[in-house]
């Protein structure tokens, strides 16, 4: 994979994420009454759900560092071998 190509996957990927947790959506309809347990335990499962994207995000940012870093060093090292 070249490196445009996992740039766009990434901006794909992080547009995709943001689109899904900015969907417009009615405003909370709910089968159960509100306060009772299922409605409880959907919230939290909602609140477990965003957390886990917001961890989804941050995992694909440190990547992406973690890409541009590694292909710096492998830039660095190709010129020293390149002048040795």
């Amino acid at each position: 994979m070249n490196e445009e190509l996992v740039r766009a996957k990434v901006g794909q990927l992080l547009s995709e994420v943001s689109r899904a947790a900015v969907v417009d959506r009615p405003q909370e309809v709910s089968l159960h009454p509100p306060g009772s347990r299922q409605d409880s335990a959907i919230r939290r499962e909602m609140a477990a759900l965003e957390d886990n994207l917001d961890h989804v995000r941050l995992a694909i940012k440190y990547l992406v560092f973690d890409l541009e870093a590694t292909k710096r060093e492998n830039r660095l090292l190709k010129e020293l071998l390149g002048r040795g």
